[in-house]
């Protein structure tokens, strides 16, 4: 067994040095306050501009659990939907505050909107992506077992704006964005050993914190 330990010492200190390779960037600007009464709820919604585009509904789950630490009541965001049906599909939902003053035209909209005690809306659009990969890894299977050789990296960026929507007043009261970027590393010693850079992650603590303080504040 002993035979084992330099080949395993030398991974964990990779491990250990290279799992924490994310760096987020947070940027806020605040026009008015934002104050949650009770009673009042709010929703975090992902932006759908086509079929094919889609802000990452756990990531939108992961916003809205940090809204909730503020005190808030948040709306899951598929209820949301589903009540407020077809106004918030893709080719329908409002893109702006002025269209949404319009929606609000439409009697069984306002109905709803009411009965919702919803306050405030939460635009959420950005996506994680993959940038840049390096490296190769070979298998193979032999007589003696199979296993795998090499190192592969590549960089992931999660980049998102969040929109705060005060129905109250029909304005802009936020907008915040968040970006985080990080290294992925996956070296291969008979067996691949993934260390993921944790960016979408980062990115929504970051973004959840600020939306955090802002209702929060009185």
């Amino acid at each position: 067994m002993s035979t084992h330990w330099p080949i395993r010492l030398p991974l964990l200190a990779c491990a250990l040095a290279l799992a924490g390779c994310t760096t987020t960037k947070i940027d806020e600007r605040r026009i008015t306050g934002a104050t949650v009464q009770s009673g009042d709820t709010v929703v975090v919604l992902g932006r759908r501009h086509s079929s094919d585009y889609e802000t990452e509904p756990d990531f939108i789950r992961c916003v809205g659990h940090g809204v909730e630490r503020a005190g808030a009541r948040v709306l899951p965001e598929l209820e949301f939907m589903n009540s407020f049906y077809p106004w918030f599909e893709p080719r329908t939902a409002p893109m702006n505050i002025k269209r949404f003053q319009a929606l609000m035209e439409k009697p069984l909209f306002a109905q709803r909107l009411r009965e919702s005690n919803l306050r405030y809306i939460v635009w959420v659009d950005g996506q994680t992506e993959t940038v840049d990969k390096a490296g190769s890894i070979s298998c193979a299977v032999g007589p003696g077992g199979a296993g795998c050789i090499g190192f592969g990296t590549w960089d992931d960026t999660s980049t998102y704006e969040a929109n705060v929507w005060d129905l109250q007043k029909m304005d802009t009261v936020a907008q915040i964005s968040a970006e985080a970027s990080g290294t992925s590393y996956m070296p291969a010693l008979i067996v691949p050993i993934p260390l993921i850079a944790r960016v979408q992650s980062a990115a929504c603590d970051g973004l959840a914190a600020q939306l955090k303080t802002l209702f929060s504040a009185q």
